[in-house]
């Protein structure tokens, strides 16, 4: 996959140097970032202090006939054996983006479900998403779900309209059908996912967001039933989830914070291999079918543009009560040395109900480029 986009790189340059070039070769940009990392963790029996490269991306997109993007894009971090951590594609889509207030995309692309979901690892501004979006938006799902990166299979319609006299649109909405088991993956139990979310924007930097995802997630394998009973087939697992959303960005200060709350089961053991065991296997985890989480965060410019302070609340309950509840408060800092290059630095104090020993420290460095 590497050596694709490096050749793909290169003919492009050399089409680039001909005279009669078509007109959607020279609308191509290739694009990309990563993010090195260096973490400490002082959790008992679980003590980490290690550098990591949490993630490479390199991209291609463009235009062509006009009225249709198209962009691709593949991610490399960790070793190659397993769905979670192999060189993978995250992004395969073309768009129809004739009118603003409807467009049609089709292709593997990020769920419509949350602010935070869709946003670039750099810009969400901390050492990662909130759990709430990991654990319910399709990254580390709760479901057992393979990493999918907040993405999925299918198509979307989406757009803006009902413009104020500035000419400033107030409604956005999007709507896609998936096929509810992540990247790079076909349907199991021909079930979809519906997921949409419409948001209005009364002023300029606020957006005020619901969102709501109804579906399956579904494995072929074994299971035994409540009675003991040993089981084969297809086993579906029906998925409720809605979120609140809310966002506001003005003068360099960024405030935002979610609710997301998820009914539906979830298999026991995650799948990170399509041919090992955990892929077949049914059995449900004792999490029960109940999850939510919140968010708020906040971005305060100490230096417009370059240095910023930064504060962020982040609750998770696994399960329908508090009792393996997490809670993570966080502050730290981030410095751009230039538009493409940023350095941030956090602090986090842990508190974990499911462990015996719940309370514990993080400290996270990120170096961060693009280009």
């Amino acid at each position: 996959m590497k050596k694709f986009f490096v050749m793909t790189a290169m003919a492009l340059g050399w089409l680039n140097t001909q005279a009669d070039t078509p007109k959607w070769i020279n609308n191509i940009k290739l694009s990309g970032y990563g993010i090195a990392q260096y973490q400490f963790t002082s959790q008992k029996n679980a003590k980490a202090n290690s550098f990591n490269l949490r993630l490479g991306r390199i991209s291609l997109d463009g235009r062509i006939f006009d009225d249709w993007a198209w962009k691709a894009q593949i991610q490399f971090n960790g070793n190659t054996s397993t769905l979670g951590t192999s060189p993978r594609v995250v992004d395969l889509y073309t768009e129809w983006q004739k009118y603003s207030f409807v467009k049609l995309k089709v292709g593997q692309f990020k769920n419509p479900f949350t602010f935070e979901n869709p946003m670039n690892p750099i810009d969400q501004g901390f050492m990662t998403l909130a759990q709430s979006i990991i654990s319910l938006a399709g990254f580390s799902d709760r479901t057992g779900m393979h990493s999918s990166n907040g993405r999925d299979i299918g198509v979307q319609v989406q757009g803006d309209f009902v413009k104020n006299s500035k000419g400033r649109n107030l409604i956005h909405y999007q709507v896609g059908v998936f096929n509810g088991q992540g990247i790079n993956l076909k349907d199991v139990d021909q079930q979809k996912n519906i997921i949409g979310g419409i948001w209005v924007m009364p002023i300029k930097g606020m957006r005020l967001g619901w969102f709501g995802w109804t579906g399956s997630y579904a494995r072929k394998g074994t299971w035994n039933d409540e009675n003991g009973v040993a089981q084969q087939g297809v086993r579906k697992l029906q998925q409720r989830r809605y979120a609140f959303s809310a966002e506001y960005v003005k003068n360099d200060w960024t405030f935002r914070s979610e609710y997301i709350h998820s009914t539906g089961a979830a298999f026991a053991k995650r799948m990170n291999n399509t041919n090992d065991a955990a892929a077949k296997d049914c059995t449900l985890s004792n999490n029960g079918t109940e999850a939510q989480g919140v968010y708020a965060l906040v971005i305060a410019p100490l230096m417009k543009e370059k240095l910023y302070a930064k504060a962020r609340y982040d609750m998770y309950q696994p399960t329908g009560g508090a009792d393996k509840q997490k809670s993570l408060y966080e502050v730290g800092l981030n410095y751009k040395l230039n538009k493409n290059i940023q350095l941030t630095t956090e602090y986090a104090y842990v508190h974990d109900r499911a462990l015996a020993e719940p309370n514990y420290s993080m400290v996270d460095m990120q170096l961060s480029f693009r280009f």
